[in-house]
This record gives C-alpha cells, sequence and structure tokens, in this order.
C-alpha cells in the first residue's frame, strides 16, 4: 500500500494573510524599511505578512536596480501611481520632508495605511492637516521614530512606569554627527537634501532633536515650554541643482533647555559640528530613588543606578539586555547575544502588524508625532526670537 505523503503546514502560515507595501523612496531609510519588512515574520509570530509589492522614485534605473537587490516586484516613478493602485495596501514615505503631507494626503484619500518617515511634517499646520486626513479616513498610521523600540530604552521605559525612579528631576539627551563641518560640502540635492530648508524644513531640530524629543515624550511626558538657541556655521553653500552659492537656512546645531509637564527639568542638545561624533545619541534621567543612561554607540545596554542599593556596594551597573524577559529579546537570538540598530525597525514592522491583527492604534501614529512636531517649531521659534516659547496645546 502506498500512503500520500502530505507536506506539513504551520497553523500561522494557514492563517497569514499577505499586506502589500508600496514604498515611496528608496534611500537609507528604505534601505532599513525594505530590510525590516523582509526580517520581521522569520522572528516574530504574527497573522500579517509584508510583500514589497511596489517602490517609487524618479530616476527609473536606479529604482529599477534597488527592486532588484530588494525584491520588489514592481517599480514606478511617479509616486501618484503607487497609491492609487488596487493591489497596495499600505504607503510607506521615506522622502523628504516636503513631500510627506501631500503624500500622506493621497494615501489617506485612497483608503490606504501609512506608515511616514520622521519627522512628521515641514511644520505643525501641514502636521495637522495630515493628522486630519488621516483620522477621518481611519486608516492605521506611524511614525517611524524607530529609536524606541531598541529593547533598553524600551525597558527604560518599563522601569519609568513603574515608579522605580520615583519621582523625576531631569530628562537630558543629545544627538551629535561632524557631517557638515566642511565649507566645500554643497546642499540640496538627491543627497545633500537635509541642508536645504525648502526640503526638509528645519536642519539638526527636525532631523536629529526630533528623535530625542520623541523619545523624551515617550518616556517622560509632555514639554510644556522650551527656551532654545540655534546657529548656522557656515551661512553660505552652493546648491546641487542650481550650481549657484545660496544662503543656508537650515540650523547647523540646536540647544534647549525646557520644562517637562511632571515638573522635571530638560537639556537638549544637537549639531552636526562635534568632531569626532559619528552619530552619538545618549539620554539619561535622574530620578529620586534612581537614574539611567542609555547611548546608541552600545544601545543593547542600559546603565543604572539605584540608590537603594547598599552603600558598599552602591554605584552604576550596565544592564545587557539580551535576556528572554527583557523587551522584544525573546523573538532573538540566546542570552548574551545582542542585536543592533536595524532590529529597531524590525521591532516597528512587528509592532504594527499585531497593532492591525488586534485593531489597536501603533505608537507613535501621527497624532502623537504632531506633538514633537510642535515642540521642534517652539524650539525654532524660540531660538529665532530669544523668548521662551509655550509649547501649542
Amino acid at each position: 500500500m502506498v500512503v500520500a505523503r502530505i507536506p506539513f503546514i504551520s497553523p500561522m502560515n494557514v492563517i497569514m494573510k499577505n499586506l502589500n507595501i508600496g514604498m515611496i523612496g528608496y534611500g537609507f531609510m528604505g534601505r532599513t524599511h525594505s530590510n525590516a519588512y523582509s526580517q520581521v515574520n522569520h522572528f516574530f509570530p504574527l497573522k500579517y505578512k509584508p510583500v514589497l509589492k511596489a517602490v517609487c522614485a524618479r530616476d527609473a534605473e536606479k529604482v529599477r536596480s534597488f527592486a532588484d537587490q530588494w525584491g520588489y516586484e514592481s517599480v514606478e516613478t511617479d509616486w501618484r501611481k503607487v497609491v492609487e493602485r488596487k493591489d497596495i495596501d499600505a504607503i510607506d514615505i521615506c522622502t523628504p520632508n516636503n513631500l510627506h503631507k501631500e503624500i500622506a494626503l493621497a494615501a489617506a484619500a485612497n483608503g490606504k495605511m501609512v506608515l511616514c518617515e520622521k519627522p512628521l511634517s515641514m511644520n505643525t499646520a501641514e502636521g495637522e492637516e495630515m493628522v486630519a486626513a488621516i483620522e477621518r479616513a481611519g486608516v492605521p498610521n506611524t511614525v517611524w521614530y524607530n529609536y524606541r523600540r531598541a529593547p533598553a530604552v524600551t525597558l527604560a521605559k518599563q522601569l519609568i512606569d513603574s515608579g522605580k525612579l520615583g519621582r523625576i528631576f531631569h530628562y537630558r539627551a543629545n544627538f551629535l554627527q561632524d557631517w557638515t563641518i566642511s565649507a566645500d560640502l554643497p546642499q540640496g540635492g538627491a543627497a545633500l537634501w537635509r541642508l536645504d530648508a525648502a526640503a526638509a524644513g528645519s536642519g539638526v531640530t527636525g532631523d536629529l532633536l526630533a528623535h530625542c524629543i520623541d523619545t523624551a515624550l515617550w518616556l517622560n511626558g509632555s514639554i510644556t515650554d522650551v527656551s532654545a538657541m540655534t546657529e548656522t556655521f557656515i551661512k553660505e553653500r552652493k546648491h546641487t541643482l542650481t550650481g549657484q552659492i545660496e544662503k543656508v537656512s537650515i540650523d547647523d546645531a540646536c540647544t534647549f533647555f525646557c520644562h517637562f509637564k511632571n515638573g522635571s527639568l530638560g537639556l537638549f542638545e544637537s549639531t552636526r559640528y562635534a568632531r569626532g561624533h559619528k552619530a552619538l545619541y545618549t539620554l539619561e534621567v535622574n530620578g529620586e530613588h534612581a537614574s539611567l543612561k542609555w547611548d546608541l554607540h552600545d544601545l543593547h545596554r542600559l546603565q543604572w543606578f539605584d540608590h537603594g542599593d547598599e552603600g558598599i556596594v552602591r554605584g552604576w551597573r550596565s544592564v545587557h539586555v539580551s535576556d528572554s524577559d527583557q523587551p522584544y529579546m525573546k523573538n532573538w537570538w540566546v542570552p548574551g547575544l545582542q542585536i543592533g540598530y536595524e532590529h529597531t525597525f524590525i521591532h516597528q514592522v512587528a509592532d504594527f502588524l499585531k497593532a492591525l491583527e488586534e485593531g489597536k492604534p501603533c505608537s507613535p501614529t501621527f497624532r502623537e508625532a504632531l506633538e514633537t512636531q510642535k515642540v521642534c517649531d517652539a524650539v525654532i521659534s524660540s531660538a529665532k526670537e530669544r523668548a521662551w516659547k509655550t509649547i501649542a496645546s
């Protein structure tokens, strides 16, 4: 007697539903997002599976090469076609900031889910319009503030929420880089749009401090007012698109003080002129009973100080965040083996798909990211007017 061999099909595969992704833009963030979509189902048990359905950019040759490398099924050179396609479920916006609003509004009008790179918008007014459109359409949405998803940062959130730090007194953060120091570096174009205010909206405030602000709001609550100073060290640069020497309108460096709603004080600094620093993002929270610190360069570790420890052994300890009972880590390797930067994006996709499965919002939503935008706008306004600014409600 011949017995038919029945192939094994896991329960997860039986119920898994495809989620067709249309990504607009394909630069550095396009790579991180594409990797996250490709990897997430290998490590997280989810009912949705991202499918790389289409990627869009203006340069047909380059976008085709990107699609071939990452496994996208099709390419487009007009983002409107992606938004209107019936076979696309979710639009991922990886463009310069000045295109976020138009794409998001069109995506919402076509009933698409939207995942938008940070910052949400060029300014608060644009952000409010985006939030209204997204909420009116009732489509799932999120903004890619990925540092929330570093396991050590998520652990910090758990410790703060548990009350272990007690009353919070101070929150401080910085994000330091050095890549724009040369006066010969041009502004604008595909590679250097972050130096062009027309495409970026602002400089380090919207690019780097926005990350610090989002994390701070998540960990420590709302900011009520700010006092800021900014500086543009090189006043003129050649523009890539025009070939002309033009005024530089973005901020090269920014420092601001703030009050949090919980009564704590905040100190934030960001610059692209800190020689020797490529991407130094650190945060520290000081509480009544304990303090914690995190450093992007050592992202799998959380530094922890507990005043309740016995005096003779009291001191800072380094917590290696790799155990299965720590955030996200049960989905990865055995304890002691760390993960890296790219995993924060995988975690965001996993959280988005899980929220979709459960019918819940995925933080930060457009509305939550709007709060960060309001702080950024207040920072820029404060620096310009040399005055304290209250955060708009």
